[in-house]
């Protein structure tokens, strides 16, 4: 009880060297969220650009899943603390889709100016994930199906969205990849339950709203 008493608070505490504690997050998101999680492989120590695994035009470096797998994302805090004690350093990647919150995601400056309209417009948005070239949204959990009705009605969907849905995967904070460090650019509430994320319509809506209308354009990676 006490462990699961003082988790949030070391969510936010850091080491004596200044770096957020990841095994902290990486429970928290498990066993408080509910959110599956799993050690992405790490950028490759000989060169963060580069990533941990064989490919070598990884695009994502240290911000996948690799060994183990995807399909091994778990809430179940053994296993979340074993992993993190033996890799401490491993980026946290959430398994998205099922009960896990899924993501709309888009290029960093898209992404900012979009969310200066949306909050113009009182629309409310749930945690916001911030990359260095990336920004992505999370939505509720939402089905392939349900999505590609949703994109089929739009007369233009930008090339730059990004839809991490069922199956997929995106790292949080405080993970550090290949590109740099994932940070909150809208944090979840200190001491909530598991955060409030809106449905994945509202904000397909108005990101492409506000895309096309304003004039905001990204280029598609």
């Amino acid at each position: 009880m006490r462990e699961i008493l003082g988790r949030r608070r070391r969510l936010l505490s850091r080491r004596n060297d200044g770096r957020p504690e990841l095994i902290s997050a990486a429970l928290t998101f498990a066993t408080e969220w509910q959110w599956p999680v799993l050690p992405g492989v790490a950028p490759d120590p000989q060169g963060r650009a580069r990533c941990g695994c064989p490919d070598p035009e990884c695009t994502v470096p240290g911000a996948h899943p690799f060994d183990p797998g995807l399909l091994a994302a778990t809430t179940d805090e053994r296993m979340v603390r074993w992993w993190w004690t033996n890799r401490p350093s491993a980026p946290i990647v959430l398994a998205t889709g099922g009960q896990a919150p899924c993501a709309v995601s888009l290029p960093a400056l898209a992404a900012s100016r979009a969310l200066t309209a949306l909050d113009r417009k009182g629309m409310r948005l749930g945690p916001v994930v911030a990359a260095p070239h990336r920004w992505a949204i999370l939505v509720a959990p939402y089905s392939m199906e349900q999505l590609g009705e949703l994109l089929y009605a739009k007369d233009f969907v930008p090339g730059s969205l990004r839809f991490h849905g069922e199956g997929g995967y995106l790292a949080l904070p405080p993970s550090e990849t290949g590109h740099g460090g994932i940070r909150w650019e809208r944090a979840p509430l200190p001491g909530s339950a598991s955060p409030w994320v809106p449905d994945v319509e509202a904000v397909v809506d108005a990101v492409v709203d506000v895309l096309t209308r304003t004039g905001v354009s990204a280029p598609e990676f």
